[in-house]
């Protein structure tokens, strides 16, 4: 699993594309920018250098990278990374887990999540006391199913309790080593 520890300071929400406005690559009247520097070949070093440095720049990096990961975006440079520098992120998106959205999510903020972060969002709204109908309404999903998530995260979280409580308790009273002979034989 994979865990995020730098986070943006905000995150983007469904749908919302507000933040390209303020990204350093739109071409405005002061500040001209070819967007064929961020579709370079694969041997045009100096585009995806000049790419990537206007990307070091930008304060919706983070928010550019997400938002390629998120929709499947496989082209050009986006976030400061190339097309085979995000292919390994990619391949791990499902897995990851960003508390940071997990939190964002309960609050009520209406954002991307993965399937591990939509699982946290669960036992989270679980643990909290969260009711079905808040749930169905953070993930969009139906009261019925929302019901049946937090039932099967009782489960999960109870069974997680039980298994922790046999490891802690000794296989006998004495807490003495049995042997092959303790056993006895079969007749």
């Amino acid at each position: 699993m994979t865990t995020t520890k730098i986070s943006p300071a905000r995150h983007r929400s469904l749908g919302d594309q507000t933040w390209q406005d303020q990204a350093v690559c739109q071409s405005t009247k002061y500040n001209d920018v070819d967007p064929d520097i961020f579709f370079p070949n694969p041997d045009e070093t100096g585009k995806i250098a000049a790419a990537t440095a206007l990307c070091g720049q930008c304060p919706v990096r983070r928010t550019c990278l997400d938002a390629a990961l998120e929709t499947g975006d496989s082209h050009g440079i986006r976030g400061g990374m190339t097309e085979e520098e995000r292919q390994p992120l990619q391949e791990k998106l499902a897995n990851r887990l960003d508390y940071s959205r997990v939190n964002d999510t309960l609050a009520g903020r209406d954002i991307h999540l993965t399937k591990t972060e939509r699982r946290a969002v669960v036992y989270a709204a679980y643990r909290h006391g969260l009711s079905a109908e808040r749930l169905a309404w953070l993930l969009k999903i139906t009261e019925e199913h929302a019901q049946k998530l937090l039932r099967k995260a009782g489960r999960a979280l109870r069974n997680r309790g039980l298994a922790q409580t046999r490891k802690d308790v000794p296989l006998h009273a004495h807490g003495e080593n049995l042997g092959r002979d303790d056993f006895g034989t079969a007749a």
